[in-house]
């Protein structure tokens, strides 16, 4: 299998001893190409750092919403300077968190919409993080009647709600949650999506597949995720590799480099 794994946080803190080891047990499961998604600035510029080193991982750079209530408009336009790097093919993560509340809802709202206006400006598509917040984030996305290209990441919705990404145009990613055994309403949303639409990610090192659920996730384990989705789908986990990986390189705009 030839993998993409369009979201993980090769960034974090959890690979600080082991990292160039995660690295190559990725390229030996067949995961050729890793988006490393930031979350605020430190982790954005190390995305971009882990760009500019190994060839066939990316960046996304943004500032997630448990972070909303601090964010100022010098880290906007840092954001802003991030995103004219070469290496920089996505805004994200962003979007809207309100099972936590780490910020404020409104400001959660307000700085969302910020950096979707950044994205109109700079043409890059996003990586949205939603929970608990789908009528909001679709509210916010429709505000303006602008289109957006990117991705839902970690999607978990009804179909409902995935038909009404859909209609936006976005892709969703699934990840580690649908080789979960109490996993009932995501393989039904699986079995609808039109399979151009489809991303696999892995959130490493968070959401581990079976059967490593509840360890360190790491990219190595996208294998599994596809595997289970071709049985859902009735589909060989190498033509669900292929498939996928081609939607992640259109998504974010990048050829065939590998």
């Amino acid at each position: 299998m030839r993998l993409f794994d369009t979201h993980c946080h090769l960034n974090d803190e959890a690979y600080q001893e082991d990292l160039p080891t995660i690295i190559a047990r990725a390229r030996a499961a067949g995961v050729e190409q890793m988006l490393v998604v930031g979350y605020d600035l430190p982790s954005s510029q190390r995305a971009l750092q882990l760009a500019e080193a190994e060839k066939g991982i990316y960046a996304a750079v943004g500032i997630h919403p448990h972070d909303a209530a601090t964010v100022t408009d010098d880290d906007l336009r840092s954001l802003e300077a991030m995103l004219t790097h070469p290496q920089a093919v996505a805004l994200g993560e962003i979007g809207l968190d309100y099972h936590y509340d780490h910020s404020p809802r409104p400001r959660q709202q307000e700085v969302f919409r910020q950096q979707l206006a950044l994205a109109q400006k700079t043409g890059k598509p996003v990586v949205i993080h939603g929970r608990e917040a789908h009528a909001d984030l679709l509210a916010a996305l429709k505000a303006e009647g602008d289109t957006y290209q990117g991705v839902m990441h970690c999607f978990s919705g009804s179909n409902e709600i995935a038909a009404a990404y859909l209609d936006l145009n976005l892709y969703l990613a699934v990840g580690g949650p649908v080789t979960f055994k109490n996993a009932r309403k995501l393989p039904e949303v699986v079995k609808r999506l039109p399979l151009d639409r489809l991303l696999l990610e892995t959130d490493a090192p968070y959401l581990a597949p079976h059967p490593w659920r509840g360890k360190r996730n790491e990219p190595a384990f996208l294998v599994a995720v596809a595997e289970q989705v071709g049985t859902i789908l009735g589909i060989a986990p190498g033509e669900i590799a292929e498939l996928t990986r081609e939607n992640g390189e259109a998504c974010f705009g990048l050829g065939r480099t590998l």
